[in-house]
């Protein structure tokens, strides 16, 4: 069959759409997602939670090896009795993880007793053993819950004395005491201490460079709200952060929190320390890894 000038020219056009087309259809092809970097975002320094994330893998230091799988660089727990520590320091430092913070006192018995502070003093010098095991330069306290009989004003002079005798202690250890309040609308009811007012309070009262404020930011936005204005009104008193996004206390971008405008306000404040992901995975800790993730990109 004879082929026609018209034809040829035709299908060579053809073949030639064809062959421009066909790097634009490669090029949209999906890329295979990296999970092992999730955690090393470009602005935030986060410390994974581990007592709410991977809650059931035990021994614990699985749950620095799935942090460190993530590309997690940090993380922070709950109280330190009962936890192998010469494991948790052996595990960090061979995945190259830090201790961002851990708690060095709970609710109960509570700060906000006097009778408490003797043990209280006592614990503290053991903590702050535990920290330098741990290559830790900040560990949590709480006020503890209500006292019958007695008002808020004498527990808070009660956390104030005690905290006082805290000061010299972690001072000569190098270390950073942080106090946390709570919120009593949904989480701790009866809890002594809430807000950012009455914690400001004690910690001018107590005046040490080593006596902080944790600042919560899904207590305070429960409490106080008005999380950028707070952040920059308290930016000299706070020595850490934690998030979760509210309501439900799961990872940011499942509540009401635009995480990644409060964010951007605490690096623009010049803010470099870690940020604590102290949240309940509402799926699973991978998705929760791509929450944190994305709330860092602006």
């Amino acid at each position: 069959m004879t082929t026609t000038r018209r034809t040829f020219l035709k299908s060579s056009a053809v073949i030639a759409a064809g062959a421009g087309l066909a790097p634009a259809l490669d090029s949209a092809q999906p890329q295979k997602e990296d999970t092992t970097r999730l955690g090393r975002t470009a602005h935030t320094r986060f410390a994974v939670n581990l007592e709410m994330w991977w809650r059931n893998l035990t021994p614990f230091t699985r749950r620095i090896e799935e942090a460190a799988r993530l590309g997690f660089q940090a993380i922070e727990f709950w109280p330190y009795e009962g936890k192998d520590i010469g494991a948790i320091a052996d595990t960090c430092q061979k995945l190259k993880v830090e201790v961002a913070q851990f708690t060095a006192w709970g609710f109960t018995p509570g700060l906000n007793d006097p009778r408490n502070h003797n043990r209280f003093v006592e614990k503290l010098e053991e903590a702050c053993k535990v920290a330098h095991r741990l290559s830790c330069r900040m560990m949590c306290v709480v006020g503890g819950n209500d006292i019958a009989g007695m008002t808020q004003t004498q527990m808070h002079e009660n956390i104030i004395v005690g905290l006082r005798r805290a000061a010299p202690i972690v001072e000569k250890h190098n270390m950073t005491l942080i106090l946390e309040p709570m919120n009593i609308r949904v989480d701790h009811k009866g809890h002594c201490l809430y807000g950012s007012d009455p914690t400001l309070r004690i910690l001018r009262a107590v005046d040490s460079r080593r006596v902080k404020m944790l600042a919560d930011l899904y207590h305070l936005q429960i409490t106080e709200g008005d999380l950028c204005g707070h952040l920059r009104d308290n930016f000299t008193h706070v020595a850490y952060y934690q998030v979760a996004d509210h309501p439900g206390r799961h990872e940011p971008g499942t509540g009401e929190i635009h995480y990644t405008r409060v964010l951007k306000q605490l690096h623009d404040l010049g803010y470099r320390g870690h940020v604590g992901l102290e949240c309940r995975p509402r799926g699973t800790e991978l998705d929760a890894a791509r929450a944190a993730h994305r709330i860092d990109q602006w």
